[in-house]
Parts: structure tokens; C-alpha cells; sequence
């Protein structure tokens, strides 16, 4: 603690001058206080009111304890958990339920219910369930049985309040109970950063909460374009001709990779086989967009020839007749200068592509919603090179040489956001974005006029068998993270990079002290309840429900596919019809409304995968690849051990209630950079409007504006302190 103190003394000087393995259903499970059953359980008998009579395998003894947590069958856990409402909470409402809902399984569950996931996780531990849930997102939730925390066993609440009322004595310390915990201590072990993450004190190691992950390891954002428009635009034989076409727009927008020399990138074989150089030269084509604004005023069609003959040229003839690859294909390898050429091209195209007059180039889903209006400076830390813009805590980035930083204090992001607001100067950003249309841009692609965003792969490209399914040939898929300019401590270097990594979010679950109290029983089950989910078998059963919406074979044990490296289970062929029946086709609420899964611990990718779109899976699994043969980069959940850049930034710090106290009252940082539905966000507002509302001109005075100005600097200071006695934990904890 005394870095924390030196940075009091510090702030008060400164204030007076001026962030599976595939298992069957057979598996043991090891910690839970159990093994399961050799069929688990379907039985809905515990919660009453179902038709489903108990499954074989079903028992109403709590199975043989193991590793010491030791409970008596049929412990009652008072569960004010769920997943900020009451459709998605452990026990089925009425919204959702209604008179009655069968599912794949062949039951049917009513009103008060519990959902199918932990029928069987009830029936597994030997616990029983009991709805205390208020329906309310992780904070209010929290907030509204503070001060009754004697009435509830376990309690969603966000990481920051655990923590706080952990150190207040009212959350139980997890960590003391580890070494019982034998699946969760291994999931710790494995991943530093997220045991890191949930530290809650590093002179005692607390850990009060249980993490949550949206996904664990894996790629969350990614460009998403109109791949047949690309095709229409850049493939094939001789010059691109057509019988109309628009004016590009006055040029605002200015070259950011090199406009001579060579540029080597390591890009995946067209096959995907492995992986290959391929040039950009530079001398030999110049670069686009310098080539562009020098000729001056021109019209669609002479600038997709002139963008056909740079890639011609600066590839050497490596992507052929079909260019389209350089933006779309396995073997994609386009730069932000070559990105904003193609958008040129196609807002000036409309005619071609979709035969009528207008066409907006990158869009944002939702304009009126700031959730998804900040995924624009999201896309501009990938074109451009900067870090923080996808930070897993506010904008917080370790630099290449091992220190914390803020994107929001750094000259660099608000060099990125100009050429944002220059791309949107010439027209190639959508109007909705920009100030509102008679057009949504929730319907750019079903009026086919929408080319590109940067989302979520399943969630978007299910709109191909929805919204494009009227148009023909349409293809909306994931392409490639565009090459940009790094510097990782080698030096600055030219590969493709993400931010945007999933790891531990900020909501979570929490045992409450007065909860259990001195019943051993309650505290146990409480306890084997999270070291089953951190199991094999527990890590299925979070994320896919019970065995019976998994595809099994004669033997029972799960068909499995290979997904990032691993075999993951199948989903049944009745589980995907109903998943389209009951949710669109949107995993995550047939999940968390129907199943009951993916409300907390470890979300599995692999289950989302499988309802993705053949046209999802396609982009979705170049990307994959590329991840997998390391021609994209990523955030690590470990300590790299050589400067840190690649390490991702701890969701969570180990910051004091007194400090937290402080941080809240830097209110420009909170207010200014919202990431809220209805907040505001100067990173988006800049886009828009450069710098005339924000009362600065240039980026080095935003940077200077937020250092200065908003408390920028001594936030940064609590928050450097907080990081190194996280190291110092890590490092004597080894």
C-alpha cells in the first residue's frame, strides 16, 4: 500500500498547483462436492410445476463430497443471480413462460420453473434452487439487497461493489477456499490475467466474486462488409465499366501508410493452409489514396479502375483477377488507405450495386444508441494503430515499454479520430451516423443501401437469412482486421492487430457473508456451485444446457466438432430449429431466456458458432485461422514477461473504497467518454464535428485538455499504482 500512499501525497501537491476438453456425459466431476451422474439428470421434480417426470440417473441425495466441501442433501441457495432481468434469471417468467413452453427436450416449464441448465446443475450438486431474483442489472440488483444480505445466499453484482463489500466483510473470500476448489484454482492458474483481474486486495489475495466471461480468449469485434459489392466492384477481366455512376466527393481524407518503399505482410495462403509474405510496393504503385487526391475530381468508375490497377500493380498480380480477396479473402491484406479507396468506390457506385442512387459506405447500428456509436472509434484503433480504444477497462493500454497508459490522454487517438472525421467529411461514413436520415441505419441492409460496420459476427450476419434474404446475391460476412502500423517494443512494424479480445466482464456473482452465515452447508454449496462450473462437465453445462439439447452418439457421448483449436460439442438438430423458432436465431437470448445458460461464468464461443450463418461461418472462420497461424495478433491473458504490451489490461484493479471515491469524482472522464446507451462520448463527438463543440483545435490540445483539464493525470496516477502491487502480487505469489 505504500505506493498508493506516496500517490495520495502526490495527487494533494498536484491539486494545489493545478482503469472442455469434449466431454460425454459420463465425466466426473472433480471439487464439486460430487460426481455426476452417469445420465445427469432432467427432472424438473425440485422446482414443481413442470410435466417432466425425474430422468434416470436423477437422485434426491447430494452426490459423495469431495476435496472437503462437505453439504447436506437438498441445501437450499437463496439466488438473487440472473442477467439484468427477469427473462433472463435462473427460473423461468411469465413473458417467457407464459402458460406453459416446451422445449427440445421434451418438457415443459411454466411460470417459476427453473430453466432446463440448472434442473440438471441442481440435480448434479444435490442443492436446490430458491428464486430470489429481482430482475435488475448486476448494480441494482446488488444495491437493492445490500442492506439485507442476510435474506440471499449468492447475489449478482458488478466486480466493483463485490469488492468494496468484500473488504467491508460482507462478501465471502473466495480465495481462502481455493485449495478446495480445485477446478476454478486450475481455470486461475492457467490464466494469470483474469486471476489477476479478480483480485480484490493484493496484500491478501482476496477474491470475492466468481467472473463472468462473454466468451473467453477470443476475437469479439470485426469488420463486416458487403463481399458481394466488393466482388461486383473489383473482380474480373479488363477495366470496370458501367452505365452510370457518381462523383467522388472533394478529398479531405490523407495518406497514413508510407507513400513509397515496401512493406513485407505475413498474410494466410488463399487455402489456408499456412502462411506467406506478399508486398506492398510502394514504388512501384504509389500509394492509393496520394495517387486519388492528386488527379483530382473524378467519377466512380475511373476511381475503381485506378483502385483495380494499384492492387494490380502493388501486388504484383498476387491477387489476380480476383481482387475483391485484398479486402475479403483468406489471404486479405488491406490497410486503412486502401480501405477508404474502396469506400470511394463504392458510395460513388450506387447504380451498379444497388441500382439506385445513394449507398452509405460504414454505418453503425442503432445511430441513436451511444452503445453502438462508440464502435466507430472502436474500428478507428484498428485501422490506425492505437491502443485503448477496446481496452477490457476504460482506455487503459500497456505501452511497449511495460507502462500503463490512457488512450484518452495519448495526441496519437486524437490523430486516429481526425482521419475518422475526414472519412466522414467525404461522405463515406453513413447520414444516419452523422446527424440523423429519414433512413435508419437499422434498415440499411434490408433496403440494401448499408456496405460496411464493425460488430459482432453471429448477432449481424444472421440479417443474411433475414433482411438480405430478398436480395439476390447479397453477402454480408466478417472480413479480415486490416494491416496498421504497431509498435510492440520491436520497433514500429506493420502486421494486423486486435483489441477488441473477450476476458472477464464486470458483472459477476458473490456469496453473501451474513447470507450463509454459519451454516457450512450453505457456504459449501455455494462454493461447489462455482468450482462445478469451472469443470468440464460444468463448462458445457453453463453454456449448452442439459444432454438433451447435445447432439450425442450411440455410446452417449457428445458428437463434437473442432473449433479454435478443440473439440467442442455438437448442438442437436432440435435445439438449432428452436433457437430460430423462439429467438431468430439469436443464440444468446435462446441461451439466457430459454436454456438459462450463459447468465454467468465462462461463455463457450463454440455453441454460437454453430448457429451462426454458413455466410458467418465463412468470414468468421478466416478470422479464426488467421488468429490460429498468428497473422493476427491479440491481447494475452498471461504476463508476457517482456514488456507487457501484448498482456491484456486487467478488467478490474485493486483499488481501495477510498480510492474508488476519488476516481468517481473525476466526473468529465465518466461523463465525457461514456459508453452508456444514452450518454455522450467526446471520442464519437469529435468524429462527427472535430473539435468546434469541445473548445480545442487540434489533437495534441484534446490530449493535453483531458491530462490537464479533466483529472486525466491523476486518475492515471491511482490507477499505475494499482497496476504495480497487481505485478508485485503476481510476481511473489509465483
Amino acid at each position: 500500500m505504500k505506493k498508493r500512499a506516496l500517490v495520495s501525497v502526490l495527487l494533494t501537491g498536484a491539486m494545489v498547483t493545478g482503469m472442455l476438453s469434449a466431454c460425454g456425459p459420463k465425466i466426473e466431476v472433480s471439487g464439486g462436492g460430487a460426481a455426476a451422474p452417469a445420465a445427469p439428470a432432467e427432472s424438473q421434480a425440485a422446482a414443481g410445476g413442470s410435466d417432466a417426470a425425474p430422468a434416470a440417473g436423477s437422485t434426491d441425495a447430494a452426490p459423495a463430497a469431495a476435496s472437503g466441501l462437505e453439504y447436506a442433501p437438498g441445501t437450499v441457495l437463496r439466488m438473487a443471480c440472473g442477467y439484468n432481468s427477469t427473462s433472463t434469471g435462473l427460473f423461468f417468467d411469465a413473458d417467457t413462460a407464459g402458460d406453459g413452453v416446451t422445449l427440445a427436450d421434451g418438457n415443459t416449464y411454466r411460470t417459476g420453473d427453473l430453466k432446463p441448465t440448472w434442473v440438471a446443475i441442481q440435480d448434479t450438486l444435490g442443492i436446490k434452487f430458491e428464486n430470489q431474483y429481482q430482475g435488475n442489472s448486476a448494480s441494482k440488483e446488488f444495491d437493492y439487497w445490500k442492506e439485507k444480505l442476510d435474506q440471499v445466499d449468492m447475489v449478482s453484482g458488478t466486480a466493483l461493489k463485490l469488492n468494496e463489500n468484500g473488504e467491508a466483510g460482507s462478501i465471502v473470500n473466495i480465495a481462502e477456499y481455493l485449495d478446495q476448489m480445485p477446478n476454478f484454482k486450475a481455470f486461475l492458474d492457467e490464466n494469470p490475467i483474469i486471476k489477476l483481474s479478480i483480485t480484490g486486495n493484493t496484500s491478501t489475495g482476496a477474491i470475492y466474486y466468481s467472473p463472468y466471461f462473454d466468451g473467453l480468449s477470443d476475437i469479439e469485434r470485426m469488420p463486416l462488409m458487403r463481399a458481394d459489392w466488393v466482388q461486383k466492384l473489383l473482380d474480373g477481366e479488363g477495366e470496370f465499366a458501367a452505365d452510370a455512376s457518381k462523383d467522388l466527393a472533394a478529398y479531405v481524407y490523407e495518406p497514413y501508410m508510407p507513400t513509397s518503399g515496401k512493406i513485407d505482410v505475413d498474410v494466410v495462403k488463399a487455402d489456408g493452409s499456412g502462411t506467406e509474405s506478399v508486398t506492398k510496393d510502394y514504388d512501384a504503385a504509389g500509394n492509393i489514396i496520394a495517387t486519388m487526391n492528386a488527379a483530382g475530381s473524378m467519377d466512380g468508375i475511373a476511381a475503381v479502375n485506378m483502385l483495380r490497377t494499384y492492387i494490380d500493380t502493388a501486388y504484383n498480380g498476387y491477387y489476380g483477377t480476383q481482387r475483391s480477396d485484398l479486402f475479403i479473402g483468406q489471404n486479405a491484406a488491406y490497410d486503412a488507405d486502401e480501405l477508404v479507396a474502396l469506400l470511394r468506390c463504392v458510395v460513388a457506385n450506387p447504380q451498379t450495386l444497388n441500382g439506385t442512387d445513394s449507398v452509405q459506405g460504414f454505418f453503425t447500428r442503432e445511430e441513436n444508441n451511444n452503445q453502438r456509436r462508440v464502435d466507430s472509434y472502436r474500428f478507428a484503433g484498428s485501422l490506425f494503430g492505437v491502443r485503448g480504444l477496446e481496452s477490457r477497462q476504460d482506455f487503459l493500454y500497456i505501452d511497449e515499454n511495460g507502462e500503463l497508459r490512457d488512450a484518452r490522454q495519448e495526441t496519437a487517438t486524437y490523430e486516429a479520430l481526425d482521419r475518422m472525421n475526414a472519412i466522414l467529411k467525404e461522405g463515406l461514413i453513413s447520414e444516419a451516423f452523422v446527424a440523423g436520415s429519414e433512413e435508419s441505419s437499422a434498415t440499411y441492409l434490408e433496403n440494401n443501401i448499408g456496405f460496411m460496420s464493425y460488430d459482432y459476427n453471429q448477432t449481424q450476419t444472421i440479417l443474411n437469412d433475414t433482411k438480405l434474404s430478398g436480395i439476390e446475391g447479397a453477402k454480408y460476412m466478417a472480413a479480415m482486421v486490416p494491416v496498421a502500423k504497431w509498435n510492440d517494443g520491436s520497433g514500429d512494424q506493420y502486421f494486423r492487430f486486435t483489441e477488441s479480445w473477450r476476458s472477464v466482464k464486470t458483472d459477476a456473482w458473490g456469496i453473501s457473508v451474513k447470507g450463509v452465515g454459519s451454516d457450512t452447508n450453505k457456504l459449501n454449496a455455494a462454493l461447489a456451485l462455482i468450482d462445478y462450473a469451472y469443470s468440464p462437465e460444468g463448462r458445457i453445462r453453463t453454456s449448452y444446457g442439459p444432454d438433451a439439447f447435445i447432439k450425442t452418439k450411440a455410446d452417449g457421448s457428445y458428437e463434437t466438432f473442432s473449433f479454435n483449436g478443440t473439440e467442442q460439442p455438437v448442438i442437436a438438430d432440435a435445439t438449432k430449429d428452436e433457437l430460430w423458432d423462439k429467438a431468430s436465431g439469436n443464440y444468446t437470448n435462446y441461451a439466457r431466456k430459454y436454456l438459462g445458460s450463459t447468465l454467468t461464468f465462462v461463455k463457450n464461443q463454440a455453441f454460437e458458432y454453430q448457429c451462426t450463418t454458413d455466410i458467418g461461418k465463412e468470414g468468421a472462420g478466416y478470422i479464426s485461422n488467421a488468429i490460429a497461424l498468428g497473422t493476427i495478433k491479440h491481447p494475452d491473458l498471461s504476463i508476457d514477461g517482456s514488456g507487457n504490451w501484448y498482456t491484456s489490461v486487467p478488467t478490474t484493479l485493486p483499488t481501495t473504497k477510498e480510492d474508488n471515491e476519488k476516481l468517481g469524482s473525476y466526473t468529465d472522464l465518466t461523463n465525457k467518454f461514456s459508453q452508456n446507451k444514452d450518454g455522450e462520448n467526446m471520442f464519437v463527438d469529435i468524429i462527427v464535428g472535430g473539435y468546434t463543440e469541445e473548445g480545442m483545435t487540434n489533437a495534441a490540445e484534446a490530449a493535453a485538455a483531458v491530462n490537464d483539464k479533466m483529472s486525466g493525470k491523476q486518475y492515471l496516477m491511482y490507477l499505475e499504482a494499482a497496476w504495480e502491487e497487481l505485478l508485485d502480487y503476481y510476481e511473489s505469489s509465483k
